[in-house]
């Protein structure tokens, strides 16, 4: 603490020196837009909307896209190793996270702690992400916030163009190689891109090799897309095929370490996920006032597991179909409306020996409308309204369900309503504030509701429960930003009340010796806050401090599994051009995580560390192509800590250690 009070007080006196040689007020916007809520500047929005620019081709020492987007203030990673991870916004995660892939939910199966979100950065340009419920547009499950993936840009007009990208890792002896190619001519368009990547097991901060932490993946995404006279089509295609391996309580019991940089996955237990995603979305204007987004997809999920040996035990498909159309109708200057309709069907099947849930099939159906007023150019008021249902049906399921089990086959519709009202007032380019009220609903997935078995990743038999209500949010959410070219200082405090919490939580019972796990259900709050701020006392010279930290609780008092550990990220970014055709840039970034001893019953606690960071790239211009180059230090000090939000803390495993990664980019117009 000694170390950031110095860092802060020599960040106000820079600040103060820096802010009499730059006495301006002028602060250019960047036009963004929201292609997941709205056309439109964040600003202008009453909901937290953060955007987060991409090049998968960049090297990075970050593995997966959740390690991107942990770098934002109040975003988490809920990790079982490198390969296994998934998001967590101001301490959700899983079902109450809803992420969008070319504008329709993305399910990949979720509902379990060692399931990854399973998407890379790879061909993807941005992520936008909005903190806090936005049930009115998306139905169940979007308590927690969204996480929009945009796609890359279609090509320039009449262009052409080539790309190659190579990322290697020191760490795991890995990293991944992907090529693209894009074409634009006349009113059509279309690309292709493929990939592998590839590591071996991580060391950890004592140099100790993490077995069986290894993965790979094969991707291959495409698009097509045309526009005629007021229609805009783009669909898309992707394919990926992933091996995670896995870990478990006495794994060195069973698995034998090979050799050092073995990536052999057809043996030792591992994750296997295969997923293919066909969607369409389409854009029509009807006319000045009135324009028409709809979008339909299909996704299908194939999830299995080989517990050693190479056999196949759990087997599970999920197939889902669906759509989301949007009209935009603006009834004058101030005044416009948004009606949105959702629909998605879903079918879970199993094909395997084990089985962790049952076959079930669920549908689900939204439709919501909301109201945006402008006044003076300054404030913007919204008000929403949706209103859904879901339907669930479980069939039997052996193993699972049936007469003989504590779990029968069920059949469930639950409806549901949200609203969402907010404001935001923008006076000027450097001041701008917004307030949102806003609830959300999510419905028990199949783990919570009909699941009963031993769940062997963990040593636990856990049981769910069909009765399990509505869990429902009522959020309050603020943001304060003042921007100036010096300074830009933000912080968004939030607070959260749900009522029905679902949570999983041990009983006075063994089933032969395992633990026995049941689902229930009672209120909790949260509350906490994420500030920042940025100085740029010289051009090419940057300085930012942020900080993250809250609190969460279920009624009767007690810690919320897997809360977020409150941390403090400063970074110091240079960047020039050496000539006009040369560019370099360098970073370094410190960040400091507390102690967290805010856990749930059975949670293991973890100490405070800081993990230092650096980076340097170089970018080269030649003609119309262009060449980049790539080095990257993360956990510089090889620091040995365990990541509060590491499954691997209740093992005993530590995170990775130092990792160099280094890479190259080649750019063809």
């Amino acid at each position: 603490m000694k170390f950031y009070i110095v860092l802060i007080i020599i960040f106000i006196t820079a600040f103060n020196v820096f802010s009499q040689e730059n006495d301006t007020t002028t602060l250019k916007l960047n036009e963004v837009v929201i292609s997941g809520y709205k056309e439109e500047k964040p600003a202008f929005s009453p909901l937290n909307i953060i955007e987060i620019k991409l090049d998968s081709l960049k090297a990075s020492s970050q593995f997966n896209l959740c390690d991107i987007l942990k770098q934002t203030e109040g975003v988490s990673v809920l990790s079982t190793g490198n390969g296994i991870a998934k998001p967590v916004i101001r301490g959700l995660y899983g079902n109450r996270v809803l992420v969008l892939l070319n504008g329709l939910r993305f399910d990949n199966q979720q509902w379990q702690e060692e399931h990854g979100l399973g998407l890379t950065s790879f061909g993807l340009s941005k992520v936008e992400l909005i903190k806090g419920p936005i049930g009115i547009l998306y139905g169940a499950e979007a308590i927690g916030g969204v996480i929009n993936l945009i796609e890359e840009q279609k090509p320039l007009p009449e262009s052409r163009q080539l790309d190659i990208g190579l990322n290697v890792n020191s760490n795991t002896l890995g990293g991944m190689l992907q090529a693209g190619y894009k074409k634009s001519h006349k009113n059509k368009w279309w690309s292709i891109r493929i990939g592998v990547d590839n590591n071996a097991d991580y060391s950890d901060g004592k140099s100790q090799r993490v077995l069986n932490s290894r993965f790979d993946g094969y991707y291959l995404k495409s698009t097509f897309g045309f526009e005629k006279k007021n229609w805009v089509s783009t669909n898309n295609f992707s394919a990926s095929f992933n091996r995670f391996g896995f870990i478990f309580n006495d794994i060195y019991n069973f698995v034998f370490p090979d050799n050092r940089w073995s990536r052999a996955l057809d043996e030792n237990p591992a994750h296997l996920v295969l997923l293919n995603v066909l969607s369409s979305e389409n854009k029509f204007r009807i006319n000045e006032k009135v324009k028409l987004n709809v979008n339909i997809g299909v996704q299908s999920n194939r999830r299995m597991e080989n517990e050693g040996g190479g056999a196949i035990s759990l087997n599970m498909h999920l197939l889902t179909i669906q759509s989301l159309a949007k009209l935009e109708y603006r009834l004058n200057e101030k005044n416009k409306l948004i009606f949105s309709n959702l629909n998605a069907f879903e079918d879970n099947t199993n094909y395997g020996a084990r089985k962790i849930v049952p076959d079930a099939s669920m549908q689900e159906s939204n439709l919501s409308v909301n109201h945006e007023h402008t006044i003076n150019n300054k404030w913007t008021i919204e008000n929403g309204f949706g209103v859904g249902e879901k339907w669930i049906k479980t069939f039997f399921t052996p193993s699972v369900n049936g007469p003989e089990q504590e779990v029968r086959p069920f059949e469930k519709f639950s409806p549901y309503y949200n609203f969402l009202s907010g404001l935001s007032y923008y006076p000027s380019k450097q001041i701008n504030l917004k307030a949102n009220i806003a609830t959300g609903v999510r419905i028990g997935n199949l783990a919570e509701l009909s699941s009963n078995g031993l769940h062997e990743g963990i040593f636990t038999y856990e049981i769910g429960n069909p009765d399990l209500k509505n869990e429902q949010i009522f959020s309050f959410n603020f943001l304060a930003a003042w921007n100036t070219n010096v300074i830009e200082i933000w912080c968004s405090p939030f607070f959260n009340y749900f009522k029905n919490y679902i949570y999983l939580t041990p009983v006075q019972e063994s089933w032969f010796g395992f633990p026995v796990y049941q689902y229930k259900q009672q209120d909790a709050h949260q509350y906490g806050s994420e500030c920042s701020a940025t100085l740029k006392p010289y051009k090419n010279v940057q300085l930012k401090l942020g900080y993250s930290g809250m609190i969460s609780k279920t009624a009767d008092g007690s810690f919320t599994p897997f809360l977020p550990a409150q941390k403090i990220e400063s970074k110091i970014t240079w960047q020039t051009y050496i000539h006009e055709k040369t560019g370099i840039r360098v970073f370094t970034n410190l960040e400091h995580y507390s102690a967290q001893n805010n856990t749930a019953p059975n949670e293991t606690s973890t100490p405070e560390y800081s993990i230092w960071n650096a980076g340097v790239s170089l970018n080269l211009k030649t003609g119309k192509n262009e060449i980049e180059g790539f080095l990257n230090i993360h956990n510089l000090l090889n620091t040995a800590y365990y990541d509060h939000l590491s499954r691997f803390k209740n093992l005993g495993l530590l995170n990775m250690g130092r990792n160099f990664s280094l890479g190259i980019k080649l750019l063809f117009n």
